[in-house]
């Protein structure tokens, strides 16, 4: 979860700089001075394991009020627009199947939403990779109800609970394409298989996408390839991911909480974790549990 934010928080600190510098400063390595908000992405994060504190499974319909209530007490977290109508709805008493399955004219969204959020929950059942499977489904259609971005939410669950398993990062993409449904997520991330971790991320995300399409698809392959490429250096990891642009803070916060889930925040500047907004105390309750 600490990753997660670390790597949401690092990512939007890239947002809002002129174009015309962002990618100097992202292959000369500015950090921006100042807090580092995270957004959506972790708030999001946090209900997810919230709920599997709570149940230790994912109860849909209190994931769904837990969305809601979140968005409700702070809707200003540059949550995407498909979902401020969403939880807006959600929270005023709809039934969230229903809200989730009118989108986009009735196909639902495919959007990156369930993969951004869902590595914790990859880790907090890491020990049976059946269940990372059915339950990042289960977490996902509260409120994505298109199939990739399904495809995209298990992708990045399954791939916290290989690095808590400490798959090696020649083995990983493979191993995760394992687990992923039939879909174009599956199928890019077979691409990503087949290219060197030594390569420009950049040159990467121009044959997998890095986020601007706002997709799973479009994103949660990019992220994997990112990860596998970097399993052991969270630090290292972020910067390589941030250097393709896009929508860096959820490929980044995708990135921070596969890798967190192996690594913690070990050898991340501590300058990084003092900038970073805090969690809330909670966290630190699950974390203390034997």
């Amino acid at each position: 979860m600490r990753g997660l934010a670390l790597g949401d928080a690092f990512g939007e600190t890239w947002f809002f700089r002129p174009a015309e510098v962002l990618e100097t400063a992202l292959v000369e390595r500015w950090v921006k001075d100042g807090e580092w908000l995270w957004t959506d992405d972790t708030a999001m994060a946090l209900s997810l394991l919230q709920i599997l504190d709570r149940h230790d499974r994912v109860d849909q319909d209190a994931l769904a009020a837990a969305f809601a209530a979140a968005y409700a007490a702070d809707p200003y977290r540059c949550y995407g627009a498909s979902m401020h109508d969403v939880l807006l709805a959600i929270g005023q008493g709809e039934d969230w199947e229903a809200v989730t399955r009118r989108q986009f004219d009735g196909m639902g969204s495919w959007g990156n939403g369930a993969a951004m959020r869902v590595a914790p929950l990859g880790a907090w059942f890491a020990d049976d990779l059946d269940t990372v499977v059915s339950e990042a489904v289960r977490s996902a259609v509260v409120t994505h109800a298109h199939p990739e971005a399904t495809a995209g939410a298990v992708a990045v669950a399954v791939a916290a609970a290989l690095s808590v398993r400490g798959v090696p990062g020649d083995e990983f993409i493979a191993a995760v394409v394992d687990r992923v449904p039939d879909s174009e997520v599956a199928s890019r991330l077979r691409r990503a298989d087949r290219i060197a971790s030594s390569s420009d991320p950049r040159h990467v995300a121009g044959m997998l996408g890095c986020g601007k399409q706002i997709s799973a698809v479009d994103t949660v392959p990019y992220a994997i390839w990112c990860a596998a490429a970097h399993l052991d250096d969270l630090t290292e990891a972020l910067w390589a991911t941030a250097l393709a642009g896009g929508d860096i803070d959820t490929t980044c916060a995708i990135v921070g909480g596969i890798i967190g889930a192996r690594t913690g925040l070990t050898g991340v500047p501590a300058d990084w974790l003092s900038s970073c907004e805090p969690l809330p105390a909670w966290v630190d309750d699950i974390s203390d549990q034997p």
